[in-house]
């Protein structure tokens, strides 16, 4: 049987509570997982391509995963997953929002290369809220992000607040 190799994408920009959960989920489906760490031109990020990186890096040491490696790319999902020998693309689901989004997308990857299947995973109920543009705005504000992402993903979310400076009357 060949080798499950599957790829989560995303900004993780920073990678949340909720990440990490679909990430340890994931971990457990395949053989190797790859975090496809990326850009993505319609969103502002808060963290350069490589501080989110390295910040995944650390959050999947801190957990303990031996089958995950972290990849950057920049460039369409289906070629970096054939780029990768990938045939599983997991994605976390949230909401009914996230399901539409993700649903259309999962079949414009499967027009493009249908060997690789999409694997969606339900984000835990407790978990369900977290997103991490909305962390972001929460830490923006001065608001504590501390139940939404880990303790060392808080201090530097905290630290880059504190150099670009707070938003709005407090």
């Amino acid at each position: 049987m060949a080798e499950r190799i599957g790829i989560y994408p995303g900004t993780f920009d920073p990678i949340t509570l909720g990440h990490a959960d679909i990430l340890r989920r994931g971990s457990k489906l395949v053989d190797k997982l790859i975090i496809g760490v990326t850009t993505n031109p319609s969103k502002n990020p808060m963290f350069s391509t490589e501080e989110r990186f390295a910040m995944v890096e650390r959050e999947i040491a801190d957990m303990g995963l031996t089958n995950v490696e972290v990849v950057g790319f920049n460039a369409l999902l289906v070629k970096f997953a054939q780029k990768m020998g990938a045939n599983v693309i997991i994605r976390g689901l949230r909401a009914v929002a996230d399901f539409e989004y993700e649903y259309q997308m999962a079949g414009m990857n499967q027009q493009l290369d249908d060997d690789v299947e999409t694997v969606f995973l339900m984000a835990d109920v407790s978990l369900q809220p977290i997103a991490s543009r909305l962390v972001k705005e929460i830490a923006m504000f001065g608001g504590d992000i501390s139940p939404f992402v880990s303790k060392s993903v808080c201090d530097e979310v905290v630290a880059r607040v504190k150099q670009t400076g707070l938003r709005g009357d407090y």
